[in-house]
């Protein structure tokens, strides 16, 4: 564009500054750098705008990815108690006017019909296949959930659960725990099929055992702060609740939080990571039993 023309453009635009002079001229000249930018503004989106559909396309087709991404950005930013007691309200009231209740798979299913056009703090179907897998080999019968949000990983872990098992899920939140509850409920599993503890899961750990007479867990799924992760797991082992051959399923082992936690079992022989995807990571516990422990600790100590 010529200078004339740009004058002319700004004669138009703010014809204020040609008539008031002096410090006018000034202004006139941001004004005109505004214009610029504007200019290419505009530029941009012309040549952007015929790559919307292919945008749209993408984040269709992998739109469990950009959710799970999104999900990583709200842990990221901690998100504010009250933000996430929205989303969930929002998730809940959904699920409940559109599910068949009393069938887990049509309430999964209208979670994963929400989850594609609103966020959610639902793990998501990628991530909840992965859950199952794990859930199926395990067969549990003591199931121990850290995180219930929205109530979905319960609902995938409870309908694949032995007709004997049981789940233990905490939440800390209580207005959290509420809807996740209602969820299992509507879901159709019974008070008798598990059990919500509304506590810091450092509370909930210690009573697991005088409180509710739970002896061993065959499944941890951790899904709540991922700093809690190592804590958590060290309580577990203290409690003796771990069986051999536990498997323990972390959610969100990408997050820079999860470090510690990561290293500890990288570095501890009576772990073994069987699977992972998605951020997640199945983890198996095999420790030895105390006799043999001990012989092994004095057989070090004898050779050192």
């Amino acid at each position: 564009m010529s200078s004339t023309n740009s004058d002319r453009s700004f004669s138009w635009i703010c014809p204020v500054f040609y008539r008031s002079g002096g410090c006018a001229q000034t202004e006139l000249r941001l004004n005109r750098r505004t214009w610029d930018q504007l200019q290419r503004a505009m530029w941009m989106s012309v040549v952007a705008l015929p790559l919307l559909p292919v945008i749209a396309t993408l984040v269709f087709h992998y739109r469990e990815r950009v959710g799970a991404l999104c999900r990583s950005v709200f842990h990221r930013r901690k998100m504010s108690s009250f933000a996430q007691r929205s989303l969930e309200r929002r998730t809940h009231s959904f699920v409940l006017m559109n599910s068949t209740h009393g069938q887990p798979e049509s309430v999964l299913q209208t979670f994963e019909c929400y989850s594609q056009t609103q966020p959610t703090c639902s793990i998501g179907q990628e991530k909840g296949e992965f859950l199952d897998s794990a859930v199926s080999r395990a067969a549990p019968l003591q199931a121990l959930e850290l995180g219930t949000h929205c109530g979905y990983s319960a609902i995938r872990i409870l309908r694949l659960l032995p007709a004997s098992g049981k789940l233990y899920t905490v939440e800390q939140d209580p207005d959290t725990a509420e809807v996740g509850e209602e969820m299992i409920l509507v879901a159709g599993f019974k008070h008798s099929q598990f059990q919500l503890l509304v506590s810091p899961s450092c509370t909930a750990i210690p009573q697991l055992q005088p409180q509710f007479g739970v002896q061993s867990l065959d499944l941890v799924f951790m899904d709540h702060d991922v700093a809690e992760y190592l804590p958590d797991l060290r309580a577990l082992e203290e409690g003796g609740l771990l069986t051999k051959g536990c498997i323990i399923v972390v959610n969100n082992t990408h997050l820079p939080g999860a470090k510690e936690f990561l290293r500890y079992i990288h570095n501890s022989s009576h772990y073994s990571v069987c699977f992972q995807a998605l951020g997640m990571q199945e983890i198996r516990y095999q420790a030895t039993n105390t006799t043999e422990e001990l012989t092994v600790t004095l057989s070090n100590q004898m050779v050192t």
